[in-house]
C-alpha cells in the first residue's frame, strides 16, 4: 500500500514513520517543517505546505492512503491565529475529503467532549471549548462521509522517536521535566481528569488502522488520571520532589474521562505503556542532558510559534 503521512515530521509522525518502515507499506512523508530545520530520517521525505493543493494534490493522487497528521495542536497555539487555525485545521480537511478516494486516518481530540463529569464514550454531547477543539470537531464532520477512521485521542505523553522534538506543553511531560530541573511541582486544581495515552501507542494504532475496513469515530486512551494523580506519579520516580497544591484554577477548565471500550472490542486497540513509562522516558532524556534546555519554547507549541511570528 502507497501510503502518504501528512505532518510525518511531528509529534506522532515521528512514531507512525517509525512503525511504517517495519511494514511493507511504501511510504512518503509531506511536511512543512514548522519546528524543525531538517528532515533526518532515511524516509522520503517532500518539503510542503499542506495550503499548496497544488504540490499536495500530485503526491496525493499517487496514494492509496494518508495519514492527515497536519494541523495547528494545542489551545494555546490555534488561539493565536484563528483564521491560520482554521485555514489548516477546517479547510484543509474539507478539501482531503473532497480531493481524496483512499483511506484516511485522522487525528482528533477527546477535548471535543470538554467539560463533563459523566464518562464519555463516543455517542456523549459534545461541547468543543477551545477553537482549536473546535476546528476538530469541524474536521470530523467534512470526513462523516468519507474512508475515514477519526480516533479521539487522548492527552498524549512520552517521546516518540529518536527525532521528534520533546513536547514539554503536555501534562505527563510537563510535569516530569519539572520535577527533574526543579525538583518542585506546583499544582492548580489538582483535580481536573485527563484521558492519558503514550504517543507511541496512538501511532501503533494509527497505522494498525490502515489495513481494516472500519470507519467512524473512536476514542483511545489508556488511563483516565486526575492532574493531582499524575503528580504522585512523578514524585514516586523523580527523588526529592515536593508538590505545592494551589487551590486556584487554572486558565484550562477542561475535565473529563473516556471509554475506548469501542476501539478495544472492534479495533482489538491494547495500548502497551503506562504513564510511568513516559515519565522515566522523559526523566531519561532530561537527567542525561540529551536534550540541553527542556525549557526551550521550541518545545512549546504555542511559545514557539509565538516567538516565531514575533522576530517576522
Amino acid at each position: 500500500m502507497k501510503v502518504l503521512v501528512v505532518g510525518g515530521a511531528g509529534y506522532v509522525g515521528g512514531a507512525v514513520t517509525d512503525i511504517l518502515s517495519r511494514t511493507q507499506h511504501e511510504v512518503l512523508v509531506y511536511d512543512s517543517l514548522v519546528f524543525e530545520e531538517t528532515y533526518l530520517k532515511d524516509t522520503p521525505f517532500v518539503l510542503g505546505d499542506i495550503r499548496d493543493r497544488d504540490l499536495l494534490g500530485k503526491y496525493l493522487s499517487c496514494a492509496d492512503a494518508v495519514i492527515w497528521l497536519s494541523a495547528m495542536v494545542g489551545d494555546g497555539a490555534c488561539a493565536l491565529h484563528p483564521e491560520t487555525t482554521r485555514e489548516i485545521n477546517e479547510e484543509s480537511v474539507r478539501w482531503l475529503a473532497e480531493t481524496f478516494e483512499g483511506r484516511i486516518a485522522f487525528p482528533s481530540t477527546c477535548s471535543v467532549y470538554g467539560a463533563r463529569t459523566a464518562l464519555c464514550d463516543e455517542t456523549s454531547p459534545l461541547n468543543p471549548l477551545s477553537l482549536y477543539a473546535q476546528s476538530k470537531l469541524a474536521a470530523e464532520k467534512s470526513l462523516h462521509h468519507s474512508n475515514a477512521i477519526i480516533f479521539r485521542l487522548g492527552t498524549l505523553f512520552g517521546i516518540s522517536d529518536t527525532y521528534a522534538r520533546l513536547r514539554s506543553d503536555l501534562v505527563v511531560n510537563t510535569l516530569t521535566i519539572r520535577a527533574v530541573t526543579e525538583h518542585r511541582l506546583r499544582v492548580f486544581g489538582g483535580t481536573q481528569f485527563r484521558p492519558l495515552l503514550h504517543v507511541r501507542d496512538a501511532a501503533q494504532a494509527i497505522v494498525d488502522s490502515l489495513e481494516i475496513n472500519q470507519t467512524g469515530i473512536f476514542n483511545l486512551h489508556k488511563e483516565n488520571s486526575s492532574v493531582h494523580d499524575i503528580a504522585r506519579q512523578v514524585k514516586a520516580l523523580v527523588p526529592d520532589v515536593e508538590i505545592e497544591t494551589d487551590d486556584l484554577m487554572f486558565q484550562d477548565t477542561r475535565t473529563y474521562r473516556v471509554s475506548s471500550a469501542k476501539a478495544r472490542l472492534h479495533l482489538g486497540f491494547a495500548p502497551l505503556l503506562d504513564v510511568s513509562d513516559g515519565i522515566m522516558e522523559v526523566k531519561r532524556i532530561i537527567a542525561g542532558r540529551r536534550v540541553k534546555d527542556p525549557n526551550n519554547c521550541r518545545y512549546h507549541n504555542a511559545e514557539y510559534l509565538r516567538a516565531i511570528n514575533s522576530s517576522v
